[in-house]
């Protein structure tokens, strides 16, 4: 499997994150991580590092992700999208509800489709431009 930078970055948070008898087979070095990450979701109560680790198994593909599958619960509804979105900035991993888009209502909502062309005289205007705060002429 080839890493990519973003699941690079997780798997350094990640490790950053486990418990201490964890973090010695939590290297990109081993080949069984995944699987280890995998059962380390299903024991860990951190919901960032449940968060950091269903991502990383997201990223890596369908059949990783499914290791995941055993922990749902059969009242619970399935979901294509995650209600959380782990966001890293500055080196702070923080979770944030995830933005709801508007295929999400089967009716449409709000949506507007356009289909039309756009003409010589359609087009948005162009920007001002400025220099020193005074609009170019010309």
């Amino acid at each position: 499997m080839q890493y990519t930078k973003p699941m690079i970055d997780l798997v350094y948070e990640i490790r950053r994150r486990v418990d201490a008898n964890m973090k010695p087979s939590v290297k990109m070095a081993n080949p069984d991580v995944l699987k280890e990450l995998a059962e380390y979701h299903h024991h860990t109560k951190d919901n960032i590092t449940k968060t950091l680790i269903k991502e990383l198994l997201f990223l890596a593909g369908p059949t990783w992700a499914a290791l995941l599958e055993p922990t749902k619960s059969s009242n619970e509804k399935p979901s294509d999208h995650p209600k959380q979105v782990v966001k890293v900035y500055r080196g702070q991993t923080t979770l944030v509800e995830a933005p709801h888009h508007a295929d999400d209502n089967p009716a449409g909502g709000n949506t507007v489709v356009r289909n039309e062309m756009l003409t010589k005289d359609a087009l948005p205007p162009k920007p001002v431009r400025l220099y020193r705060g005074n609009p170019i002429i010309g």
